[in-house]
């Protein structure tokens, strides 16, 4: 009997410290608890969106060739200004300029259907925006929706942004000035969402963009499910097409995308310049998790910045990699203050050329006449559970104005050219279970 007691005693020992270690697992890295509301990943239904208006019926034509903005955009304000509902694009290909989607209106693209936009700059409207850290006038995207709560693009059709035209815009503008800005060309971005909350973007393809593909700024409670996200990087390369931009957000899902773009697949953005801490429309990301997504060619699958001031509990989990120049990038800009704090990478396999990149970005550097150069931190920086083949596995050489703390390398299996590693940049650094070409790391 008093052994049955102590088996039964152990048991329920054992199934306490399993619920304890389930339950641990279930917060972000600096401790605190992840909401139910990242783990609720149910797809929108069409019927849920309300009300269906399929532009066919409001006198939009099959006519992959003609531009019809006015006809779309009719169609959205008459379903705004019925209560609401859900623009439908149904199958064909249908061209447009800047669209603007109103509260409880949403967009579905149907199967077999392509909203592609106009390769003619003067179809998207400078208007009040955010570029690059910046809030400016800029040109808008194909699909706007600011202040639209509730926001849904759903639909297994494509969002297409012919960007062609641009891209070659872009590169002939580099080679008659090899230091011009991105802002110097014109050109939209595909799709961008302001201070809206509760936003999903589902099952879509966003494809061509001819600047960043997707860009959030001001929102909270985002979820981007099952997206297929491409820009080329030939035989023409699409220039700064990043595939999703957070900017200024709280909490973000990323699940079960793909994204390969030229230029970063997923960024952190918030604000840039000497003073822009200081910026009332600047800000932090909060609270992001990306996880089951396979990333294609691009700079990087998960960068800091350069456009950013503070990002804090980032998760990138169960992912895998190819054709990626850099794992995770913390870009380092010496003319603006930046925070990266408590960034985890976990169950991560795959190839490419550096693992972790950290150095300075000095791209555009402006100190806007600041006497002192503003500090940038590095803090708790967390890699488990790694298999990649790479050129470079720590790639890191930073400036005396970046501090470095709290790394950690744990149950990593990587082939790398260059195996060395530098532990002295950064102040508290461990490793634990380290592997690289077969040979433990200490």
């Amino acid at each position: 009997m008093k052994k049955l007691i102590l088996i039964l005693a152990c048991s329920l020992l054992g199934c306490t410290q399993m619920v304890a270690q389930k339950t641990a697992k279930a917060t972000f890295p600096d401790g605190s608890p992840i909401s139910s509301w990242f783990t609720t990943n149910k797809k929108v239904t069409l019927a849920q969106l309300g009300k269906a208006y399929v532009i066919t019926d409001f006198g939009v034509k099959q006519d992959s060739t003609l531009v019809q903005t006015e006809l779309i955009q009719q169609t959205i304000d008459l379903a705004a200004q019925k209560g609401g509902g859900v623009i439908i694009i149904p199958k064909g290909t249908f061209m447009s300029g800047a669209l603007f989607f109103k509260p409880k209106t949403h967009l579905y693209v149907s199967e077999g259907a392509v909203l592609k936009g106009s390769d003619n700059i003067a179809d998207y409207p400078k208007l009040p925006s955010r570029m690059e850290g910046q809030s400016l006038d800029y040109f808008t995207a194909l699909v706007n929706a600011y202040q639209v709560d509730g926001f849904t693009i759903a639909g297994k059709g494509t969002i297409d942004g012919n960007g062609l035209h641009y891209w070659e815009a872009f590169w002939a503008r580099r080679k008659e000035n090899p230091n011009c800005t991105n802002l110097e060309v014109s050109r939209p971005r595909l799709v961008f969402i302001w201070k809206s909350n509760n936003v999903q973007v589902q099952d879509v393809k966003l494809h061509n963009s001819g600047f960043w593909t997707s860009h959030y700024y001001q929102c909270n409670n985002v979820k981007v499910l099952d997206v297929h996200i491409f820009s080329p990087y030939q035989p023409v390369k699409a220039p700064s097409t990043d595939a999703i931009d957070i900017d200024v957000c709280n909490n973000v899902l990323i699940k079960g995308c793909y994204m390969s773009v030229n230029d970063d697949a997923i960024a952190l953005k918030g604000g840039k310049g000497p003073w822009a801490d200081r910026v009332p429309n600047n800000g932090a990301n909060t609270n992001i998790i990306i996880e089951d997504c396979e990333f294609g060619f691009c700079h990087s699958a998960l960068t800091c910045g350069s456009e950013a001031i503070h990002n804090r509990n980032i998760i990138m989990r169960n992912c895998h990699v190819s054709e990626a120049t850099r794992i995770l990038w913390l870009k380092m800009r010496p003319d603006t203050p930046q925070l990266y704090e408590y960034i985890s990478l976990e169950n991560i396999k795959g190839q490419a050329h550096s693992l972790l990149f950290v150095k300075p970005w000095k791209q555009f550097f402006d100190l806007q006449g600041r006497k002192d150069v503003p500090l940038s931190y590095s803090d708790h920086i967390s890699l488990k559970n790694i298999e990649v083949k790479c050129d470079i596995f720590y790639d890191v050489a930073i400036s005396e104005y970046d501090k470095l703390s709290n790394f950690s390398f744990e149950n990593f299996t990587v082939e790398s050219k260059n195996a060395s590693i530098d532990k002295s940049v950064v102040k508290g650094f461990t490793l634990k279970n380290v592997k690289v070409n077969n040979k433990m790391v200490e």
